[in-house]
């Protein structure tokens, strides 16, 4: 009766889970029109007749409040804009046209705020010019303040009236040969305190960190890249329990080789094992789609992983399952011993590593653990949860990597 309990509730939770990922596919699905996309560069495609739009798949917000864009070539007339439009906006228009939207216009250097009439507000940009747009933390109440930049310095502000729409980053193009390399996830210098808490704040979600850099939710990894002992470990603060049972990545960058791994951990995992490959974990690989559950060795379990694609893990707790929230306060009750561990991607294991007992787990209760990727269950499997519970864990080994965590993507 049990197993059909569980089989239940597992299905129930895999039809919300897609649920929520159509929502969020629609809500956070990039438009662009006239335009071709390759990685982050932006050309246009059209005769030069008609405007080409791009509109960002996600808005700035406090967590991510500026993008740049810099001119690869300015094409015939170098008609470019950088600005903020409401997420379905005309894409045969240009940033600034119309209403809601405000864009600086490279060609002439003039700020559109909301018309076909421009301003003059700065100086005319061309190849090699980096335009920046972002927004200020401290407008007054029914305003928000938009800010430009070109190549580091800020340009000017305006304040436009705040409206129920988010504002998302959009690129406008209007001749033939025009390109630009896009990063929606460039920083800019802040120096006042609060500004840089906010950025900042992001790093008390996370209990360890080895060889990741931590911007808002973007985790990056800054490690050397080069043998089995540069992996790169982030570990969240808070296990997974029965109010927050699942979280997700998103592959922003796959890095060299995409060896990027998404799981559960005891807490003292070692830092320098990618989930999954020591005892107390398991873990979906990015790079071989195979489920590595306390050994080096894996097994096949699903696809593949790239660039934009979005992956999951969560635990179906037993009904009557008790978990305290604050995952701080528990005790380990137990200590593990180092052992070995082998991992067949490499087979020139050194005595730099550490060593643990042998076995896959600690003794513990039976949770399920289940897998996704873009919103569909790969796959699950039975483990047993160590003594202080399984912590969201994630890790990388490549130059280049980064990936952006929501670690309650089921909440509110």
């Amino acid at each position: 009766m049990d197993d059909i309990n569980l089989h239940y509730r597992f299905m129930n939770w895999r039809r919300r889970i897609r649920e929520i990922r159509e929502v969020r596919a629609v809500r956070y699905r990039e438009r662009l029109k006239r335009m071709l996309r390759d990685g982050d560069v932006l050309r246009y495609h059209g005769n030069s007749d008609e405007v080409g739009c791009f509109v960002a798949a996600r808005p700035l917000s406090k967590r991510i409040r500026y993008f740049e864009v810099t001119i690869v070539d300015t094409g015939v007339r170098g008609m470019i804009a950088v600005g903020l439009v409401p997420q379905f906006y005309k894409l045969d228009h240009q940033p600034g046209w119309l209403p809601n939207s405000v864009a600086f216009h490279a060609d002439d250097g003039k700020l559109y705020n909301g018309s076909t009439v421009g301003q003059q507000f700065g100086a005319k940009c061309c190849r090699g010019d980096r335009i920046g747009c972002g927004i200020s933390l401290d407008s007054d109440d029914g305003q928000i303040t938009v800010f430009f930049t070109k190549n580091g310095d800020e340009i000017g502000s305006v304040d436009i009236p705040a409206s129920p729409e988010a504002l998302y980053p959009a690129v406008g193009m209007h001749s033939l040969g025009e390109e630009v390399l896009l990063d929606l996830n460039a920083d800019w210098g802040m120096e006042d305190d609060d500004a840089q808490m906010i950025v900042d704040s992001h790093e008390e979600d996370w209990a360890r960190l080895y060889d990741v850099k931590v911007t808002g939710t973007l985790l990056e990894y800054v490690g050397k890249g080069k043998s089995i002992v540069d992996v790169a470990l982030a570990q969240a603060r808070r296990p997974l329990n029965t109010r927050f049972h699942y979280y997700e990545l998103e592959i922003t960058d796959a890095g060299e080789k995409c060896f990027i791994a998404l799981g559960l951990a005891r807490r003292d995992y070692p830092k320098n094992r990618h989930p999954g490959w020591s005892r107390g974990s398991i873990a979906y690989h990015a790079d071989d789609g195979k489920l590595f559950h306390g050994s080096g060795v894996g097994d096949p379990f699903g696809p593949r992983c790239f660039a934009g694609d979005v992956m999951g893990c969560g635990i179906m707790f037993p009904r009557d399952f008790n978990l305290d929230d604050d995952g701080d306060d528990w005790e380990l009750d137990v200590v593990p011993k180092p052992s070995e561990v082998q991992n067949d991607l490499y087979a020139n294991n050194d005595d730099e590593e550490e060593e643990e007992e042998e076995g896959e787990d600690l003794e513990g209760r039976k949770v399920m653990v289940f897998f996704t990727r873009n919103g569909k269950v790969v796959g699950r499997k039975e483990v047993a949860l160590p003594a202080a519970g399984f912590y969201p864990t994630i890790g990388m080994m490549s130059t280049g990597e980064k990936v952006r965590v929501d670690l309650q993507p089921l909440s509110g």
